[in-house]
């Protein structure tokens, strides 16, 4: 195709509350990879696992020693980092996914909107303020954490964003979701890489299940089942203005006349001094 633009994109499936060692010890795999997603709460941890006072002092700063890190993990590499983390923000924990570039280190962050079932007893909201949409050799990336990807309107802002790789950090591994990463794709003509975690045993278990897929949801590598492991898909962004010639949903696919969306991106935190 005239203009090609060909990369690589990955997904890292890996447990959630790995040690950080376990992700720099993929190093070698990661060379030659433009941007490589991971799964939700790998470092911290999925919640009601330990006691959570344990829990709480196992989750990270942002920005901090664990995102520094991987930031230079990035710059070895030469690989964007788009990583799933439980971050402490005073005593507040969130599920949040943390974008490190190879030359920039830590260029944004998001917190997971609406925590679901019993994360919200353990996680706190985020707000309008980290909704990035991140340049990346890759393309343009931005996130959803699991069941947000659910949230249509986020989805709208996202697209509206100009979002070429969406990104989906995740902890769901039922087969459904593959129907859902390959909707978004389609219906946002974007790639998708979704990472999810690989556990056995215990009494809460992972699957996997990552994932890449196609502007036209058509499956490109994955999904992995029941392993540990890196999957990898050569993509060309071309593809993404040749599928969006027939359907661009923010675009001439719209219809700002009879429906609209107003996206408040100010930061809500819970005191605010004024001087």
């Amino acid at each position: 195709m005239a203009g090609a633009r060909m990369t690589v994109v990955a997904a890292l499936q890996l447990g959630t509350g790995v040690p950080l060692e376990r992700i720099l010890a993929f190093e070698d795999e990661l060379r030659g990879v433009s941007l490589v997603v991971l799964p939700e709460a790998v470092l911290g941890g999925y919640p009601g696992r330990v006691p959570f006072v344990e829990y709480f002092h196992a989750a990270v700063a942002v920005p901090g020693p664990e995102t520094a890190e991987l930031a230079g993990l990035a710059a070895r590499t030469g690989a964007t980092l788009v990583v799933g983390v439980i971050e402490r923000d005073g005593s507040t924990l969130y599920s949040t996914v943390v974008f490190l570039d190879p030359e920039r280190g830590l260029v944004g962050k998001h917190r997971k909107l609406v925590p679901t079932a019993r994360e919200r007893v353990f996680w706190g909201r985020g707000d309008g303020s980290t909704l990035p949409v991140v340049p990346t050799a890759a393309g343009r990336a931005g996130a959803a954490i699991c069941w947000e990807n659910h949230m249509p309107l986020l989805r709208a802002a996202m697209y509206a964003k100009g979002v070429e790789i969406w990104c989906a950090p995740t902890a769901d591994d039922r087969d459904v979701w593959q129907a859902s990463m390959r909707h978004i794709a389609d219906e946002g003509r974007c790639f998708v890489v979704s990472a999810c975690p690989y556990e056995a045993g215990g009494e809460d278990p992972f699957r996997g299940g990552s994932v890449i897929v196609g502007p036209l949801g058509d499956v490109l590598a994955g999904p992995l089942r029941d392993a540990e492991g890196l999957i990898t898909a050569e993509i060309d962004l071309q593809e993404i203005v040749a599928a969006r010639h027939s359907l661009d949903v923010s675009g001439h696919y719209a219809r700002p006349d009879v429906f609209s969306l107003t996206v408040d991106e100010r930061p809500r935190d819970g005191v605010t001094f004024l001087r």
